[in-house]
Parts: structure tokens; sequence; C-alpha cells
């Protein structure tokens, strides 16, 4: 059995190739929630979702996020309304009361949809519509992302890392904001002091999560370590269940060159040296890593080489079949 850790969009690249290497029947994939937000009335778990569509054959490959082919009518309608109607586009947080009143997972990440900021497809949207219903109607999170997960056919597992609220808070000099204000609307420009994982100290891991990482191995795939993986190491008990089982990580980077995203900025920000030995330091609990070939950066565990950049379900295929290697070796 193997699990996979999952956030952004290196994880799910990894998993392109993983059905050719590892047993779909015996694979769980558990998602980072920590950038979830609620946008309108709506859950939407953009983590959870990339690895459904995916999984589902569906994803936008060319964004890494949505659904192909996807129609925008309600998105485009919102934005002409709040244009007719004199509003302000941009993230619009709802007041501070609200943040922690009505559905609790939505707690510190509660967005208006005037003018929504996050460009949801109609399809997509029908995804959180129903995801929202059935958190409303009494499921779990893991419940909901399993009904979800059964109707796009996927052949893996997919589990949230928890079923409780935590947030993904960018702390700026000109104050906080949520990731998705900071990646999405801003676009990763904002100076980075710290980020802050909100909640994660009350959080539980889901059961499924922490069934999954109890299990044989788990492969952290080139993801963001601070607010793809970041989140779920918050969560004490899946930091600890990390530590008592085998890992392998695969760096996101190559010596100090990131193949993609904030990963470097956010890294530094919080204390590691935006570089592969920086995200050694980052999972300590690692107990192998899978280095690109390129990548001569010394480290105290076992490494196995590839040429990790990944373009197609081929290249993917490559990856994991390192990542499985260096779980053979340790």
């Amino acid at each position: 059995m193997v699990t996979f850790l999952s956030g952004g969009t290196g994880t799910p690249k990894l998993l392109d190739g993983a059905r050719s290497v590892f047993s779909p029947a015996e694979t769980t994939v558990v998602g980072n929630t920590g950038d979830d937000v609620e946008l309108g009335g709506l859950l939407v778990c953009p983590d959870i979702d990339t690895v459904l569509f995916q999984q589902g054959d569906v994803l936008n490959r060319e964004t890494w996020w949505g659904i192909a082919d996807d129609s925008t009518e309600t998105h485009d309608e919102l934005h002409r309304l709040a244009e007719s109607a004199g509003l302000s586009g941009g993230p619009r947080y709802l007041p501070d009361e609200y943040q922690t009143d009505g559905r609790p997972i939505a707690r510190w990440r509660r967005f208006s949809g005037v003018a929504e900021f996050m460009l949801l497809g109609d399809r997509d949207r029908a995804v959180h519509v129903t995801r929202t219903g059935l958190l409303d109607e009494g499921h779990s999170l893991t419940e909901t992302t399993r009904i979800l997960a059964d109707a796009f056919d996927s052949p893996v597992d997919v589990v949230p890392m928890s079923d409780d609220p935590v947030a993904s808070i960018v702390r700026t000099p000109g104050g906080e904001m949520h990731f998705q204000e900071f990646w999405v609307a801003r676009g990763g420009d904002p100076e980075v002091a710290d980020v802050e994982f909100r909640d994660a100290s009350e959080a539980d891991p889901s059961p499924a999560a922490l069934d999954a990482i109890a299990g044989e191995s788990v492969v952290i795939g080139p993801s963001n370590p601070v607010t793809s993986i970041g989140p779920m190491l918050a969560i004490d008990e899946l930091r600890e269940a990390l530590e008592s089982t085998t890992v392998v990580a695969v760096s996101p980077f190559v010596e100090d060159r990131v193949f993609s995203g904030p990963a470097a900025k956010l890294m530094e920000a919080v204390g590691y040296d935006p570089s592969t030995a920086g995200v050694a330091e980052a999972y300590p609990f690692a107990d192998a890593f899978v280095l690109d070939d390129e990548d001569g950066t010394d480290l105290d565990r076992p490494v196995v080489r590839t040429d990790t950049e990944m373009n197609d379900a081929a290249d993917a295929e490559r990856v994991d079949r390192a990542a499985k290697r260096a779980l053979e070796v340790v």
C-alpha cells in the first residue's frame, strides 16, 4: 500500500504516472485542505479537486486546476453584475463575526461571492454546490470527498487531511491574508513575513488520513513544502504518524532552483533555505529523497536520482519508479 500527500500541482503531476507503478486499489491520496475557501457560500477545496479531476480524467492540464473545456457563464455574470452595480472586485472577506459563524469548517476563510476573485467554471461550481450540500446534510468532509471521488470514478481513495478547518494565512507587512488571496488574487507578489496554519492545533486528522499514513509507505510529491504540505505537518498526530512510517519525498527543487510556484519565497519566509537542502530540513521524518540528476545536494539520507521534470505521464511514471526504488532502499 502507498499513500501520497498532495497539494498544489506537484503531487497531482506525479499521480499521472502512479497507476503504472503502484496499484490504484492500494493507493490513497491525502489532500491538503489548508487553502480551502468558502466563496459565495460554497466550500471550494482546490487541492482535493485537482486530484479528483485528475483521477476522473477531466482536469484542465494547461492550468492544473479546474475542468477542461468548462464554461464560465456564472462567473462572467457575477462580474457583470458587480461592475454594473458599482461593487468593488477583488477578494471580499466576510466580516470578522461571520468568519467563525455558521458552517464551522469554513472558519477563517470566508469570502463573499460578489465579483468572485477565483475563477470557477460551471461544471467546477457544481462540484462545490454538491460538496457544500452534503456537508450541510451532515456528512463529514471525508465522506463528502469519497462520494465525489466515486462520482468521478477515481481508481484511488482520496481523503482530506482533516475534517476540521485549518486555514493557511500569509502574514505580510501590509497585514494578514488567506493563501488564496496571496496566490490567486495577488499573484504571489506581496512580501511574506511568515505563514500561519490557523486552528491546526485544534484540528484532528481525519481517521482515513491517519490510517493511510500509518500504512506501509508514504510518498510526498514535489509540492510546496510550506503551504501544500505544511498544513498537514502542523497537525501533531499527522506529523507524528509520518515520524513512525516509511517516507520518501520528491524535491520540488533542483538545488536552489524551484520548478514552479511560490515555494522558494515561502520557505525563506518561514526560515528554511529555499533549496533541496531546505526541503530536507523541513522534512526531518523523511527516510529517503528523490532528486533530479542535476541536483548535487549532499543529504544525510538515501537518495535516488532521476530526471524529475514532469511534462507528461511518461515523465511522471519515471519519477514514480524512482520513488518506488527509494522506498525499497530504506
